[in-house]
């Protein structure tokens, strides 16, 4: 099968680009597990929160607002970020980091009333943060980009990938496809994909992050309680569909493979919530682990390959790429249809394959 732009992996990123891509010629993106967005994609604490990441990412994600604020896609939620009474410091950071509002303890209670008094002598809060529908919003990329003419086929996991005199051949599914194009989104394997076809790689790294869901303490409505963040990041909990995630947010290098949480580590970052609230947790309803890749700069990677213009690199997105998906996928179509970006120049040298030269 012949396209001109071909796209490795049917993640968030993956598949927004090729939304963007498909009027712009023939399109296919491959998937190698039996689903879209089965990996990180699915696996996301699924906030769209502009100020959350470095100058490069919120660059992206305040990009993206205008998509989103008009999409119907996001439910308010808020952020609640919380410490205790030896770190104010540390507080007066996130108050700053975050766009915050200082809030008494009493006030931060009314919002979340499992706050443990006792041990949170610090909270700030914040309204722009909602719940991204991700769902939807992976199955609005998807009928996009068919509806433009994009091939989309799932179990087509690379297997051979050679550069021709006209743009790749690669072998994937028991098929063989053509293109011009070769786009590598293929998240946590971006490097094995980058190997696969012989472009050196550059670095990214795959982070565990562990999640679990417990109930509603003591049958609570926690539907309007916000996101609470622990000062020191190590840990968070959300509301989600009547019961709560809790995520010890740890950063665990991993090699690229289907992740699964770590009993202990997930025991320790509950523990680390408990400490913050009044409620204990009882049990679990499912716990489960995504990959958060990062370049070494943490930053995400867009653009032609220094050395081979006919790869593109879409990587790293972190934990940020639903919320910077929207202007990641228009910044892939401005570059590869030759147009002017939108985003600043400081953003565009930030994003850039070239930085790592």
């Amino acid at each position: 099968m012949q396209s001109d732009f071909l796209i490795l992996g049917g993640g968030i990123a993956g598949l927004s680009a090729a939304a963007k891509l498909a009027p712009l010629g023939a399109l296919t993106l491959l998937e190698a597990e039996d689903h879209l967005a089965y990996h990180a994609s699915a696996r996301s604490a699924a906030l769209y929160e502009p100020r959350y990441g470095n100058p490069a990412v919120v660059a992206l994600s305040e990009a993206s607002g205008d998509f989103y604020h008009g999409s119907g896609l996001l439910t308010p939620r808020g952020i609640l970020i919380v410490d205790g009474p030896e770190h104010g410091a540390r507080f007066r950071a996130q108050l700053t980091g975050f766009g915050l509002t200082e809030l008494t303890i009493t006030e931060a209670r009314a919002l979340c009333p499992i706050l443990n008094p006792e041990t949170v002598a610090f909270a700030g809060h914040a309204a722009h943060a909602w719940d991204i529908d991700t769902n939807a919003l992976v199955q609005r990329a998807a009928r996009e980009a068919r509806a433009a003419g994009a091939v989309i086929r799932t179990r087509a996991r690379a297997s051979r990938i050679s550069r021709t005199a006209s743009g790749w051949e690669v072998e994937a599914g028991g098929e063989v496809f053509t293109t011009k194009l070769l786009i590598n989104a293929a998240g946590a394997w971006v490097d094995e994909v980058a190997k696969l076809a012989g472009i050196a790689p550059l670095g990214f790294t795959p982070l565990r992050r562990s999640m679990a869901r417990i109930p509603a303490p003591a049958g609570a409505d926690v539907r309007a309680w916000p996101m609470v963040i622990g000062g020191a990041e190590d840990w968070y909990m959300k509301p989600d569909a009547g019961a709560l995630i809790v995520s010890p947010a740890e950063e665990d290098p991993m090699p690229p493979h289907d992740a699964f949480a770590d009993d202990m580590v997930l025991a320790e970052g509950l523990a680390r919530y408990e400490a913050a609230v009044t409620e204990p947790v009882t049990r679990l309803l499912a716990s489960w682990a995504g990959l958060r890749t990062f370049a070494p700069d943490r930053a995400p990677v867009i653009g032609f390959d220094p050395r081979e213009r006919g790869f593109f690199w879409l990587a790293g997105q972190g934990g940020y790429g639903f919320q910077s998906a929207p202007a990641a996928a228009a910044l892939v179509a401005d570059l590869i249809a030759g147009r002017p970006p939108a985003l600043a120049r400081d953003t565009l040298a930030a994003l850039a394959p070239t930085r790592f030269d």
